[in-house]
């Protein structure tokens, strides 16, 4: 039995609060059960020298893990970011330039800044996940400026985990599911269904095409009920 009775279908609870800092362009603080995520977007008109000239702009992300976000303290990279740090960055980068018009964006540079106060697994997901909720409001925020003439982002992205506990696919795995399954993945889904990025391990045995596909399945329906929460957290009917 999972934890509060949840089922194997079920996400944990989702939060997503809206504009909690006052300075950045756009802001959210996203709950996904003892995972919070605080995540900033930040627009800037200088480019970098290997971007000009190119027509269009750029999306790029920073995540941390904060030092007692977990059960015991995590020290700050001071010295440069570890393997782990530098993979979950370029994933949350590459998945929210997926789903914009870089060409829209022309002549800014959109910084995405993910911190975990608490991490109790799916720290990248979740940071995808309100990443882009940030991301939506500076982009609203352009356009209210005029310094858009529309918004770039062309279709919701979230992301979530799933993974395999003996035979048994679960939905949205907290800290002790995936540190126990069998196999566990990330999948970074838009809200039409398409494919932005699947990350998927064997921990311990192979598994079948049959039980990708069931977690494909878990994957795409907690996506949906994900962006749901995305959109209400920006008024959006």
């Amino acid at each position: 039995m999972r934890k509060e009775n949840r089922a194997e279908s079920a996400l944990r609870q989702v939060e997503i609060i809206p504009n909690v800092n006052p300075y950045a362009e756009g802001s959210c603080l996203i709950k996904c059960g003892n995972t919070h995520i605080y995540c900033t977007a930040t627009v800037d008109d200088k480019l970098p020298a290997w971007l000009k000239g190119q027509d269009r702009g750029w999306i790029t992300a920073e995540y941390a893990l904060l030092p007692r976000s977990t059960q015991t303290r995590v020290p700050r990279e001071t010295n440069g970011h570890s393997g782990r740090t530098h993979e979950i960055q370029r994933l949350i980068g590459r998945s929210l330039r997926a789903v914009t018009d870089l060409y829209l964006l022309k002549d800014y540079v959109v910084q995405i800044d993910c911190d975990a106060l608490q991490a109790d697994g799916g720290t990248r997901t979740a940071s995808i996940t309100g990443g882009f909720v940030a991301l939506y409001l500076a982009m609203q925020k352009l356009v209210a400026e005029g310094k858009l003439h529309e918004n770039p982002i062309r279709e919701f992205v979230a992301a979530v985990s799933c993974g395999l506990q003996g035979d048994v696919p679960l939905l949205d795995l907290d800290y002790s599911e995936d540190s126990n399954a069998r196999a566990d993945a990330n999948f970074v889904l838009t809200e039409s269904g398409k494919i932005v990025e699947v990350q998927t391990t064997a921990e311990g045995a192979p598994f079948s095409k049959e039980q990708f596909e069931e977690l494909f399945n878990l994957a795409k329906s907690g996506i949906k009920e994900l962006v749901k929460l995305q959109k209400k957290a920006l008024g959006i009917k």
